[in-house]
């Protein structure tokens, strides 16, 4: 059998492509179906705490959709009437559409055996039963509650998020299933039984088999991606390295997926039966927790763009700074900014930008003020502040004046 060569330049407009980019900005803002859709198209959100710039699971739709209203995007996430989405752990912790969830359900049959969580739980699991299901009785019996309102938040522990067994608690309750999100206060979980949080009609949906779960999963996250490698599939969803195999071969076998040579790529390429090649034209900020780039082994293949989140680096270490955002313009990741909102300033500090080699600086300079300009307006604040650190930053404050 032949087996498909594409090029560099085809994997990225696939990839691109599958993911909701090159569609052009409307005029109107976008609604709940828009929305709803890209979300789809992705699979999932990826949450996160940082709140430097904005919130990680807003990111990804403004940058298809360009600006939209968040709250619409709350409503659907965490409003017990509008609600549409729902969380859990899926490639970190994720907002999914609620069809998702019987897919996810054997990694909550994990997490009650004490597998497939993070290792500070499992201690915890085995040696705080007792404690755990008085903390679900309290859920049961008082309704939804965040950690702090426990009768019994108990001793924090460990030196990093320094947690209190309440919330030890209570989160693994979540990896198991029992209880969920039914609402956030700021960025805190309130908490209650699942079964009073999720619709009647999804709860009653058979759960599938594990091998078929993943296997669900793995065509989903090949359908996210457009084409891909084994290893990224295995990454979006953060499924167990031994179903990746048969499972791909089952579907390499149904037609689902094709196996494929990629220029440049060292493994195979597996290419979702409904890829398609398409040019992309447009810009826009990409979030560190976008789907697009968040294996950024698979960044650099696809668009020969190193990149290294440097929260945790030490400022003296970072080399771009704290919170970057990637810029996408057309089919190129071009440069590179970090951004800070200064909400009280009412100001998007631009603290640094650095454009990629080879770069025309005044085009993508005047492309990505563009940008910026779109997101300070986004995001409800009254200017933009170009800072002079980095080689791109001189050719913004020309354009921004």
């Amino acid at each position: 059998m032949t087996v498909r060569t594409v090029s560099r330049l085809e994997a990225r407009r696939i990839a691109l492509s599958a993911q909701g980019f090159g569609k052009p900005r409307g005029k109107l803002e976008p609604g709940w179906r828009q929305i709803r859709q890209t979300i789809r198209r992705m699979g999932l959100l990826q949450i996160d705490s940082v709140n430097v710039f904005a919130r990680s699971h807003y990111m990804p739709v403004y940058s298809r959709l360009g600006g939209y209203d968040r709250a619409v995007l709350d409503d659907r996430a965490f409003d017990a009437k509008r609600r549409r989405l729902f969380e859990y752990w899926a490639h970190e912790a994720s907002l999914l559409p609620f069809d998702m969830q019987p897919l996810l359900r054997w990694r909550m049959a994990q997490a009650a055996r004490g597998a497939g969580i993070y290792k500070s739980y499992l201690p915890f699991a085995k040696e705080r039963r007792d404690f755990i299901e008085a903390t679900l009785h309290e859920i049961t019996e008082e309704g939804p509650l965040t950690a702090r309102q426990l009768r019994d938040c108990g001793e924090r522990r460990g030196p990093w998020w320094g947690r209190r067994d309440g919330k030890m608690a209570l989160e693994y309750l979540f990896w198991c299933g029992r209880v969920t999100t039914a609402a956030r206060r700021g960025f805190e979980r309130v908490y209650d039984l699942t079964e009073r949080v999720l619709p009647a009609d999804i709860l009653a949906q058979p759960t599938p088999a594990e091998r078929d779960a993943q296997k669900a999963l793995i065509l989903a996250a090949a359908e996210a991606h457009g084409i891909a490698t084994a290893s990224d599939l295995r990454d979006y969803f953060r499924l167990p390295a031994s179903c990746i195999r048969p499972c791909i071969e089952e579907l390499v076998e149904d037609g689902d997926l094709l196996e494929c040579q990629v220029e440049g790529w060292r493994h195979v390429g597996l290419l979702h039966r409904k890829a398609r090649v398409r040019r992309i034209a447009g810009a826009t900020l990409l979030t560190p927790f976008d789907p697009l780039i968040w294996e950024r082994s698979r960044t650099e293949r696809l668009f020969d763009f190193h990149y290294r989140i440097e929260i945790y680096t030490p400022a003296a270490k970072r080399r771009f700074g704290y919170y970057v955002l990637p810029f996408l313009l057309d089919e190129d990741m071009v440069a590179r900014v970090d951004l800070k909102a200064d909400r009280q300033a009412g100001i998007l500090r631009v603290l640094s930008s650095h454009g990629e080699a080879g770069i025309d600086g005044d085009r993508v300079a005047g492309r990505l003020m563009d940008e910026l300009r779109r997101l300070t307006d986004w995001l409800g604040l009254e200017q933009t502040k170009i800072h002079k650190r980095g080689d791109l930053a001189a050719a913004l404050q020309r354009q921004s004046r």
